[in-house]
C-alpha cells in the first residue's frame, strides 16, 4: 500500500510540472489502474461518476471484487445514514450484478430505488432507467419494458418508444426489421460509419433470425465493412470508450458471420469467426456477463461435431459458461447428448436428453400462453402508442387549423371593413356558410368512402387467405398422391406440379400479409421462393450462393404470378441440373428492375454446367421450357436464352 500511495504521489509532482493547468476534479492522482482509480475517488459522488464513466472497468480487477468495494461503501452510507450516497451504492450494485448475469438481484435492486423515482435527478434516472430496460428485456418482461420506456419518453430521454426489438424477442423477426428499418435509418447520417455498422448488423440479425442465412450474411459483411473503416479513419480523434464500443461490435459482427456460415453447413468456414468473436468480446468487455460469448462457443461444439472432431468439441462444451438462459441450456444439453450418442455412450447421451425433456416439460404448459398473452400486450400497447401519436399530432393540426382560420378571420374583417357595402358582407356570408356546408358533404363521403375501402380490404385478404389455404390443400394432395405412386416419372412430375401449387400460394399469402393489396414486394417473395424451391430439392441447393437483387421492386398480382412461376422453374431448373456434382462454389443471380415510366429487365443466370446441345429439341418435349414461354407470352415478352462460358442466361424486357 505505501508503494502504491508514493508511486501516485510521484505521478502527482510529475503531472504538476508538465502540465500546470491541468487538474482533476478532487485532484486525485489517476494511474493506469481503473479500480485503484476508483477506490482513491474521495465521495460517493465522484466514485458514482468514475464506474459509469470507465468503459472497461473490468480490466484488471473482477466484477466480485468491485461488487465487494461497493458492499463495503455501501453498509459505511447505511451507518452514516446518507441517503444519497445509499441511493448511488445501490444503482452501482445492481450495474454490477446486471454484468455477473444476475439479473433477478439486478432488478430487485433497482426496482427499490424506482420507488423513489420522484426524488431523484434527472442524470440518475436516466442511468436507472436505462439498466431496468435492459434487465427486463433478459428477463422477458416486455409489458414493464415498455412502461419504462414509456416513462423516459415522458421525461425526455428519448424521442418515441421503440417496440422493433421487443417484437424480435416474440419471434416476429420481419415485423421488427420492417419497423427497425422505419424507425432507425432516419436518424443518423450516411457518413456515420459506426451507426451504419450497427444498422446493418442489426439487419442481419433479423435475416438470420428469419432463417435467412446467406442474405444475412451480406448485411453482416457490409456492417464490417463499415466499422474497419470507422476504425481505419484516422482524422476522427475516438475516446476509449468509442475504441471499445467499437471493437466489441466488430467481435459481435465476427460471430454473427460464423453463425450465418454454420447455418449453411460450412462448418470448417464458420469456427475461425467464431473464436475471433469470442476473443475480441472478452477483450473489450472483461467481467460482464456475455449472451454472445456463450452462443458462439456452443456453437463452436456444435460445428466440431459436425465435423466429428469430438474431441475439440467436448472441449468447448465443458468450458466455464455462465448459462443464464434456458435457451442456452436446453443446447448444452442437446449438444452433450449428440456427443456421447456419436461416442458410443449411450446411457450419458439418454441422461442428456432427459434433463432437455425435463426442462421442456416445465416450460411448455405455460410458454404458448404466456408468448400470446406478451404478444397481445405488446401489440396493445404498440397501439396504443401509435393512437397516442395520431392524437398527438391530430391536436397540432387542428392548432394550426384554428391559427389559420384566426388568421382569415382577421384578413376578412379587414376587408370588410374596407368595402363596408351590405352586398359584399351578404356574399361572403354566402359564401362561408356554403363553404361549410361543402366541407361537410366532402367529410361524410370521404367517410363512407373509407369505411367502404376497409370493408373491401378486408374481404379481399380473406378471400386471399382462402385461396392460399386451397392450394396448400393441394399441394398435400399431390404429395399425397407422390406416396402412392411407384412411377418416378409420375413422383417427378408431381413434385414438379408441387412446386408450382406452392409458387402460386406464397403470392396470396404475401398479398393477405401486406398493408398493400395491389402490389407484391419482390425481393421478400423471391427470398421465400428459393426457400421453398430448396425445402423440396434438398441436394446441392445449401451450397450455392444466391444473391437477390429486387429491391424495392413491386409488380401486381397479374405480373407476379408469372414472374413467380418462371423464377420457380428456373430455380428447380438449377438445383436438379445445373451442379451435378454439388459443388459449392455455385451461384445464382436474380436482378429485376422497374423504373417509373420506362419498361422493367429481368434476369436470371447461373454458373452450373449449362444447357444441352439439343437444347432447341428438348423444349419441344419440355414441359417446364413451354410453360416458361407461355409465361413470358402473359407478360407481353419473350423469353430470351443465352448460353455463356460458365451456365446459362435467362432474360426479358417487360412492361
Amino acid at each position: 500500500m505505501k508503494k502504491l500511495l508514493g508511486k501516485s504521489l510521484i505521478i502527482s509532482i510529475f503531472c504538476l510540472f508538465i502540465a500546470p493547468g491541468i487538474h482533476s476534479q478532487d485532484s486525485v492522482p489517476l494511474v493506469d489502474d481503473v479500480y485503484l482509480n476508483f477506490k482513491n475517488q474521495d465521495q460517493h459522488a465522484q466514485r458514482f461518476s468514475y464506474f459509469f464513466g470507465s468503459p472497461n472497468r473490468y480490466k484488471q480487477n473482477s466484477a466480485y471484487d468491485w461488487l465487494d468495494s461497493v458492499n463495503q461503501y455501501l453498509n459505511e452510507a447505511i451507518k452514516d445514514k446518507d441517503s444519497m450516497a445509499i441511493k448511488h451504492y445501490m444503482l452501482m450494485q445492481s450495474q454490477v450484478y446486471y454484468d455477473l448475469g444476475d439479473y433477478d438481484k439486478s432488478l430487485a435492486i433497482s426496482s427499490e430505488l424506482y420507488d423513489e423515482k420522484d426524488q431523484l435527478e434527472l442524470d440518475f434516472k436516466a442511468k436507472l432507467l436505462g439498466l431496468m430496460d435492459s434487465t427486463y428485456s433478459q428477463l422477458a418482461l416486455y409489458a414493464e419494458q415498455i412502461d419504462i420506456r414509456k416513462e423516459k419518453k415522458d421525461l425526455g430521454l428519448t424521442e418515441d418508444i421503440a417496440f422493433y426489438d421487443i417484437y424480435s424477442n416474440l419471434g416476429l423477426h420481419r415485423k421488427a426489421m420492417k419497423d427497425y428499418i422505419i424507425e432507425v435509418r432516419k436518424t443518423f447520417p450516411d457518413d456515420d460509419e459506426f451507426s451504419q455498422a450497427k444498422y446493418h448488423n442489426n439487419i442481419g440479425n433479423y435475416l438470420r433470425l428469419d432463417n435467412s442465412p446467406s442474405v444475412a450474411l451480406n448485411k453482416y459483411k457490409e456492417a464490417k465493412g463499415h466499422l474497419t473503416v470507422y476504425l481505419n479513419n484516422i482524422t476522427v480523434v475516438k475516446s476509449e470508450s468509442e475504441l471499445i464500443s467499437a471493437n466489441s461490435l466488430m467481435g459481435v459482427i465476427d460471430g454473427n458471420i460464423g453463425k450465418c456460415y454454420s447455418q449453411l453447413g460450412q462448418y470448417e468456414v464458420a469456427i475461425p469467426f467464431l473464436e475471433s468473436s469470442i476473443q475480441q468480446i472478452s477483450e473489450n468487455s472483461k467481467g460482464k456477463y456475455s449472451s454472445d460469448i456463450v452462443e458462439n462457443t456452443l456453437e463452436i461444439a456444435n460445428c466440431y461435431l459436425r465435423l466429428e472432431n469430438y474431441e475439440k468439441a467436448v472441449e468447448y462444451l465443458s468450458s466455464d459458461l455462465s448459462l443464464t438462459k434456458t435457451a442456452h441450456i436446453l443446447k448444452r444439453n442437446r449438444l452433450l447428448s449428440s456427443y456421447y450418442d456419436k461416442t458410443g455412450d449411450y446411457q450419458n447421451s439418454a441422461a442428456y436428453l432427459k434433463r432437455n425433456m425435463r426442462i421442456r416439460d416445465s416450460i411448455d404448459v405455460n410458454e404458448s400462453e404466456l408468448r400470446t398473452q406478451q404478444l397481445a400486450t405488446v401489440m396493445g400497447r404498440d397501439l396504443a402508442n401509435t393512437q397516442a401519436m395520431f392524437e398527438e399530432q391530430k391536436k397540432n393540426l387542428e392548432l394550426q387549423r384554428l391559427e389559420m382560420t384566426a388568421q382569415d378571420e382577421k384578413i376578412n374583417l379587414v376587408f370588410i371593413s374596407l368595402v363596408f357595402t351590405l352586398m359584399g358582407f351578404a356574399g361572403l356570408v354566402y359564401a362561408y356558410l356554403k363553404s361549410i356546408k361543402n366541407q361537410r358533404l366532402i367529410a361524410e363521403q370521404k367517410y363512407i368512402i373509407e369505411n367502404s375501402l376497409k370493408e373491401k380490404d378486408s374481404l379481399l385478404k380473406e378471400i386471399h387467405h382462402r385461396v392460399k389455404n386451397n392450394l396448400q390443400m393441394v399441394s398435400s394432395l399431390l404429395s399425397l398422391q407422390t406416396k402412392n405412386t411407384r412411377s418416378k416419372a409420375a413422383i417427378v412430375a408431381l413434385e414438379e406440379g408441387k412446386s408450382r401449387v406452392k409458387a402460386m400460394a406464397l403470392i396470396h399469402q404475401k398479398l393477405y400479409q401486406n398493408d398493400d393489396l395491389s402490389v407484391i414486394e419482390m425481393q421478400g417473395y423471391i427470398e421465400s421462393l428459393i426457400n421453398s424451391v430448396q425445402s423440396v430439392y434438398k441436394k446441392g441447393g445449401h451450397n450455392i450462393n444466391i444473391t437477390i437483387d429486387a429491391e424495392g421492386v413491386e409488380l401486381d398480382i397479374d405480373r407476379a404470378i408469372p414472374f413467380g412461376l418462371i423464377l420457380n422453374e428456373l430455380v428447380s431448373n438449377t438445383f436438379k441440373y445445373a451442379f451435378p456434382h454439388d459443388e459449392e462454389n455455385g451461384k445464382i443471380y436474380i436482378h429485376i428492375r422497374k423504373q417509373n415510366g420506362q419498361e422493367g429487365f429481368f434476369e436470371y443466370t447461373d454458373n452450373g454446367v449449362g444447357l444441352p446441345d439439343d437444347t432447341d429439341e428438348r423444349a419441344q418435349a419440355s414441359m417446364g421450357i413451354r410453360l416458361m414461354n407461355r409465361l413470358a407470352n402473359q407478360l407481353q415478352t419473350n423469353l430470351n436464352v443465352d448460353k455463356t462460358s460458365e451456365g446459362v442466361r435467362y432474360w426479358f424486357n417487360f412492361k
